[in-house]
């Protein structure tokens, strides 16, 4: 197909203007937009529209090219759908070429020294790789030589449209103008929610910037439009049950979830978020829009560690480093926040933001306490180790475990230090010793809360008891 596609690259195709005209068409009118996270949108476009009485076809270009037909709606004042067509066959020369098998076409050619043109009337026989014409009695393949050569068509074959255009048949029982209203559903319409975030970890605060990003991939320009994005997930999902057996993942960056109720629309279960003017969200675009803008938020930074059971490393581990906020209405963000990605930026010693990590944060409750790594510690360093395992009996094990902490910064640190996997199948495992208290996060997980002093040590002892 490569070189079918460099030959019609050099054909200039041609076609009578009159070849061109459509029956009556309307172009968009009063659209309205309102899109979900699922790539899916809702489009609502209200067009005045001349309507005869009886039997009416209309089209409708700058539709969606990729519009569920099924899920659309008519409607205008005395008038009945009879049946719906969507025609998605676009308009190219390569398509042209594939509608011509079997019919005839002016092959135009230019004599590049003297610029005459020659002109001969050819059949096309197939369009696989290339296109085979009939020439007279000779067949000729149409060569990617790079010399002048046009094909003219005498017109657009009947299925073809310059963009996707869905036409209706309706029966009305009335003559004159009067609004229609078009309505559909789609993919390739999406939005997700960028957060920039200008972390002051001596200051203890952070200024948060929420950006709205809209995309557009439907093969249509949605002119002036009215647009409403709801944040969360419409329609059936598969349920995610976490890791096998039902035990529990790592903990994710929502550590609480909040019991406010934010101040915005709601649509059932879900929140609005309406653009406050009207926006043209073009075809093949990425545009944003803010919509939140908090400052001196308090903020901490952090460290976390999560060692699995009878993980014993050889060498010191990373923690991550983390920076822990609230989307409160006192003392946090003050807002419900869409799904998507936040990053983190620091001003370095000149003064100038750097950026520090992102991470991906889930549809939050206001209220809701937020952990978000941003990448691993350089400074502080965790090595655990399985000291011993004895068997105390035919179902009963002792496990000794030794965490060795370092902190190569100039100031104290906190770390939360995780041990997982208490909880596994057939197996309960409990604390029977440890060097400080710890604190049982799940099942699953103990949790300690270890101060490091500045460049310094600390070693966390646990000795462990698992029945079968």
């Amino acid at each position: 197909m490569k070189f079918a596609a460099n030959m019609l690259s050099c054909i200039l195709v041609t076609l009578p203007a009159t070849a061109l005209a459509q029956d009556a068409t309307s172009a968009q009118g009063d659209v309205s937009v309102t899109i979900y996270n699922n790539n899916l949108a809702l489009v609502q476009d209200v067009r005045t529209l001349p309507i005869g009485r009886g039997v009416n076809r209309i089209e409708f270009p700058d539709v969606s090219a990729q519009i569920r037909p099924e899920t659309v709606s008519f409607a205008a004042d005395g008038t009945a759908i009879v049946e719906q067509n969507f025609d998605f066959d676009l308009l190219s020369p390569s398509k042209l070429m594939e509608k011509a098998v079997g019919q005839i076409v002016t092959i135009v050619r230019t004599n590049p020294a003297t610029g005459a043109e020659t002109r001969e009337q050819a059949k096309v026989l197939a369009v696989n790789g290339g296109t085979v014409l009939q020439i007279g009695n000779r067949i000729e393949v149409l060569r990617d030589d790079g010399l002048p050569v046009r094909v003219v068509f005498d017109k657009v074959p009947p299925n073809l449209r310059p963009r996707p255009t869905l036409s209706v048949m309706v029966e009305s029982s009335q003559a004159g103008s009067r609004p229609a209203s078009l309505r559909y559903l789609t993919p390739g319409l999406g939005w997700s929610a960028d957060y920039v975030a200008l972390f002051d970890a001596k200051a203890g605060r952070i200024d948060v910037q929420g950006w709205i990003t809209l995309t557009n991939s439907t093969g249509t320009t949605y002119a002036n439009a009215r647009t409403l994005l709801v944040a969360g997930e419409v329609g059936g999902s598969t349920p995610n049950y976490g890791s096998p057996y039902g035990r529990p993942r790592s903990p994710g960056p929502l550590r609480k979830a909040g019991t406010e109720t934010a101040g915005r629309e709601r649509l059932g279960d879900f929140y609005l978020y309406p653009l406050a003017a009207r926006t043209t969200i073009a075809d093949r675009q990425t545009k944003q829009v803010s919509f939140l803008d908090v400052q001196g938020v308090p903020a901490k930074a952090g460290y976390e560690y999560r060692n699995d059971w009878l993980n014993s490393s050889e060498t010191p581990q990373s923690f991550s480093s983390v920076v822990k906020f609230s989307t409160s209405g006192n003392g946090g963000l003050g807002d419900a926040l869409p799904a998507g990605t936040v990053r983190f930026y620091m001003k370095d010693a000149s003064g100038a933001p750097q950026f520090i990590g992102e991470n991906a944060v889930g549809h939050t409750p206001m209220g809701s306490e937020l952990v978000l790594a941003t990448g691993e510690a350089f400074d502080v360093k965790v090595q655990p180790v399985v000291e011993k395992r004895e068997k105390l009996g035919e179902y009963r094990w002792r496990t000794t475990m030794r965490y060795d902490i370092s902190n190569a910064k100039p100031e104290a640190v906190n770390v939360d230090l995780t041990q997982a996997g208490l909880d596994r199948v057939n197996a309960d495992t409990r604390i029977v010793s440890e060097s400080q208290p710890s604190k049982r996060r799940n099942s699953d997980s103990t949790v300690w809360a270890v101060a490091v002093p500045a460049n310094g040590r600390t070693t966390v002892n646990a000795v462990f008891d698992t029945r079968y």
